[in-house]
């Protein structure tokens, strides 16, 4: 029996007791926060429980960011608390990020007393319709006795269907009211399957089809269905490609794996969706991105489209067969179907398409870039966590790095800077004994990297790679593409990232030539604390095919 659990038995407890009881239950072992002193009953009574860990973090957007990256690399749903309308507005890009990559999150944001509501209280903001739009539910708790109840259903929300965050705002003195409600059993997760007669509809879609392909999204991690994925596309040889920033649901070396639908792709990646048939979409909103601007799909394809939420199914391409479905159970249930593929040399020359396009050569003229992704395929284990921020530089990640495990890549589908580092600190705490190591620019880890002291606080030998070109790239990029040679807003001043490393407790180490990375990575592998890398690289590489002398030239 827990803590608050064995109090409830002694005493009546109020309601920030209840909303620990539930989180205890929901077996949470971490909640992320800046403190404040709006919701200091909820800090007592995660005090008083012996399962949950309280991470203090640095800015309330890292902790946000961590909760995130938490949930995604544990399974379980990521917590995290902040006070009043300050708080709760410096947390919002986390909360977007966990809407737009349907990741289940609790935000719970202390409130201003409920005597001073709709005065313009001290910080006070309208929290549940500040968030509406970028949640899948809101709620400002206005009795204590209530507590229990309001925060079962969060959780319950938060991984029915397609996952995502649930925010409750909590006033302050309704935390202090007696709750008398017991909670009830913890959380089990639905998991629909399709109907005979929808398995009769695709086994006749399939049959019919010369050149089919599967693209693969999130559905499958929030699913655990990797396994059945592979599973389903060696029995139907069918080729998989996955979608935007969801590398790891199928593994790369794969003979079936034909590539990875992200920013910048390689036409002959595209053509694989281009050129099939028959689309089956399992656990992917087929978001812009993954569609390349919504123009990889067309009327001409036979589109089953498989999804645990009735929402994301025609929501923007009207599906040939459209099955509300949990990815694994979908995938298990097809298993049965009786077809013979008649595409074996259709999906081999797919995946000869995505070797020619992901295969790295290395000569003395390769970017820096090249070599360090080089060096963390053949250096780091197998299961290794990958995190990256917002950037030109992921490009280098998601066209050459082998993703051959499960549950190995954490990204922002929401395309967020600031992301790798704290989404990398979470990805520890879920995994303490995995290397786990995050990519930024010089741009994007400026945003967060406050939070390298939480990880060297907590005792988190993270490895963090900075690529400095002294720029905010990716808009460099865009800006000589369209407005050649008139630079502004997109130069960066030059800062030492590996000082600033070790004023926070970590070890830094300059990069400054390729053959130097490898002994930098086999260093930060040894030690015990955090490890920041900076790789200085060259700012004219401002892609993986494109210099910005090139761009210019293209005008």
């Amino acid at each position: 029996m827990n803590s608050v659990q064995s109090l409830k038995k002694q005493s009546q407890i109020n309601g920030a007791q209840g909303i620990v009881s539930v989180m205890e239950r929901e077996e949470v072992d971490k909640v992320f926060c800046v403190p404040g002193e709006s919701y200091l009953p909820v800090m007592d009574a995660i005090y008083d429980s012996s399962t949950i860990e309280l991470v203090s973090n640095r800015h309330e957007g890292g902790a946000a960011f961590m909760a995130e990256g938490y949930a995604k690399a544990s399974g379980k749903v990521g917590v995290v608390m902040a006070t009043r309308g300050v708080g709760g507005a410096n947390l919002t890009i986390g909360v977007h990020t966990a809407y737009q990559d349907s990741t289940p999150m609790i935000v719970l944001l202390g409130q201003v007393h409920s005597k001073f509501r709709g005065r313009e209280g001290f910080q006070e903001v309208d929290l549940d319709q500040f968030f509406k739009p970028i949640s899948k539910w809101t709620y400002e708790l206005q009795d204590g006795d209530r507590a229990i109840e309001i925060m079962q259903r969060a959780f319950r929300v938060a991984q029915s269907g397609r996952p995502g965050p649930v925010v409750i705002s909590l006033p302050e003195d309704v935390l202090k009211e007696v709750c008398d409600a017991e909670p009830g059993p913890p959380f089990t997760k639905p998991r629909p399957t399709p109907s005979q007669s929808e398995v009769s509809k695709l086994e006749n879609l399939l049959a019919e089809s010369k050149q089919p392909v599967v693209i693969a999204g999130g559905g499958i991690k929030s699913s655990q269905a990797e396994e059945a994925l592979v599973a389903f596309a060696e029995k139907f040889h069918l080729p998989v490609i996955t979608a935007f920033r969801r590398h790891d649901v199928f593994p790369h070396n794969h003979p079936l794996f034909c590539g990875h639908l992200g920013l910048g792709t390689n036409p002959n990646i595209i053509d694989t969706v281009k050129n099939a048939d028959t689309v089956l979409a399992v656990g992917t909103r087929l978001s812009e991105v993954t569609t390349q601007d919504y123009s990889i799909l067309s009327t001409s394809h036979k589109l089953v489209h498989i999804d645990i939420s009735d929402e994301v199914l025609g929501k923007v391409y009207a599906p040939q067969l459209g099955i509300q479905a949990d990815a694994k159970e979908a995938l298990e249930t097809c298993y049965q179907l009786t077809i013979q593929p008649t595409w074996k040399q259709w999906a081999s020359e797919r995946r000869e398409a995505y070797e020619k396009a992901s295969t790295l050569q290395l000569d003395e003229h390769s970017p820096i870039n090249s070599f360090v992704i080089d060096q963390l395929a053949k250096q780091l284990p197998s299961d290794t966590i990958y995190t990256n921020d917002a950037g030109n530089f992921a490009g280098w990640l998601h066209t050459y790095f082998p993703f051959n495990e499960s549950n190995t890549y954490v990204g922002p589908t929401s395309g967020a800077m600031g992301y790798g580092v704290p989404a990398a600190i979470g990805a520890k705490f879920a995994h303490p004994k995995r290397h786990v190591v995050s990519l930024s620019g010089d741009g994007g880890f400026m945003m967060t990297l406050q939070e390298i002291e939480t990880a060297a606080r907590n005792n988190l030998a993270t490895i963090h790679l900075v690529f400095n070109n002294h720029m905010y790239g990716t808009i460099r990029m865009h800006q000589e593409m369209h407005y050649p040679e008139k630079v502004i807003g997109t130069n960066l001043g030059s800062v030492n990232f590996v000082q600033i490393a070790e004023g926070l407790g970590a070890k830094g180490i300059l990069v400054e030539r390729a053959e130097e990375f490898q002994r930098a990575l086999s260093q930060a592998m040894d030690t015990t604390t955090p490890t920041v890398i900076e790789i200085m690289t060259d700012p004219e590489q401002i892609s993986i095919k494109k210099t910005i002398n090139d761009l210019r030239n293209q005008s």
